[in-house]
C-alpha cells in the first residue's frame, strides 16, 4: 500500500494498518493513500538523483505528515495531532518538526529550512507542477474534502491560497524542484484562477 524502493525501515505492521485506516477515512478525497503514494514517488526520485541527509527522518514524515485529516479542523490542528501521533510511536523530534512544517505552504523561503526540509515540503507540494490533468484532479479532490464551506466562501480562499502561491517567487523551495516543475505549476494555478 505505501510502496517505496529506497524504504530505509520496514514499519510494524500494526503501525501500517493505523496508517491505512486513516487514510481510508471517506472524507478524504485528496489527502489519502494515493497522496502518500505520490510524496512517496518523490522521495525515489530524490533518493536516486541526489539523495536524503536523514531518510529515515524523511520517510517516517512522509508517511505521518497527513494521517490525521479533518478538513473541518482549525489551522495546524491536524499537523500537531499528526505529529504527535508519530511521536507516541517513537519517532523522532526531527520527524515532528518536519510534519509541522507542512502547515506553513506557502510561508516558508528557502532560506528557512534546511535542504531535506525543502525537498520534503516541495515533495508535498508537487502536485502543482503536475500533469493539467493531475492538477484538475486535485483541484476537484480538494473542493471536494471542503465541500462543508459554501461555495462563496471555499471559492475566496481558494482563490486567496493560490494567488498568494502564485505571487510568491520561487513556488518551490529547493532547486530541485524549482527547476523541474516550477514552469508548470505556475501554469495550472494561472489556469486555475482564470
Amino acid at each position: 500500500m505505501f510502496t517505496c524502493r529506497h524504504a530505509p525501515v520496514a514499519l510494524a505492521p500494526e503501525i501500517l494498518d493505523e496508517l491505512a485506516t486513516h487514510y481510508g477515512e471517506p472524507h478524504r478525497a485528496y489527502h489519502d493513500v494515493a497522496h502518500i503514494g505520490e510524496v512517496l514517488h518523490w522521495y525515489d526520485v530524490v533518493t536516486d538523483e541526489i539523495g536524503w541527509r536523514e531518510p529515515l527522518d524523511i520517510y517516517h514524515a512522509i508517511l505521518f505528515h497527513d494521517v490525521i485529516y479533518d478538513p473541518k479542523a482549525p489551522s495546524g490542528q491536524n499537523e500537531s495531532r499528526s505529529a504527535e501521533l508519530a511521536r507516541k510511536h517513537g519517532l523522532s523530534e526531527r520527524c515532528a518538526d518536519l510534519i509541522m512544517m507542512t502547515a506553513k505552504h506557502g510561508k516558508l523561503s528557502p532560506g528557512d529550512v534546511d535542504q531535506d526540509a525543502a525537498l520534503f515540503l516541495d515533495s508535498d507540494t508537487a502536485i502543482l507542477g503536475a500533469s493539467r490533468l493531475e492538477f484538475d484532479a486535485y483541484n476537484a479532490a480538494i473542493a471536494n474534502e471542503y465541500s462543508h464551506l459554501s461555495p462563496d466562501v471555499y471559492r475566496a480562499g481558494r482563490r486567496a491560497f493560490l494567488e498568494g502561491m502564485l505571487a510568491r517567487p520561487r513556488l518551490f523551495l529547493s532547486d530541485f524542484f524549482h527547476a523541474r516543475l516550477d514552469a508548470a505549476a505556475r501554469a495550472n494555478i494561472t489556469r486555475s484562477l482564470s
